[in-house]
């Protein structure tokens, strides 16, 4: 199957944009971020805390909605899935 990936922010600094990511049927979103890692080495830093913890504020939307509202790391994910990437924000 095949999920659609955006990213925003820092991240376009690591990755591309938007890239298509072929995946096996029934993978979820931590496995999509394992070859999104694989693929684009300074992504993991940028992401994770440690392995399995998300940084505070990381924002990972599956079709729109809050992955934390969901399955968290483990959310299914299927074919033609949007997920689009925010890093933390700071501002004033």
């Amino acid at each position: 199957m095949n999920v659609r990936v955006k990213a925003f922010a820092m991240f376009r600094e690591v990755m591309d944009k938007d890239i298509d990511i072929p995946l096996a049927a029934n993978a979820t979103v931590v496995e999509l971020l394992a070859e999104i890692i694989r693929r684009y080495p300074g992504f993991q830093e940028m992401v994770f805390e440690r392995p399995g913890a998300l940084k505070q504020f990381v924002n990972i939307l599956h079709n729109g909605r809050n992955i934390q509202f969901e399955n968290g790391l483990d959310t299914p994910l299927a074919e033609g899935d949007l997920i689009a990437l925010f890093p933390p924000v700071g501002g004033g």
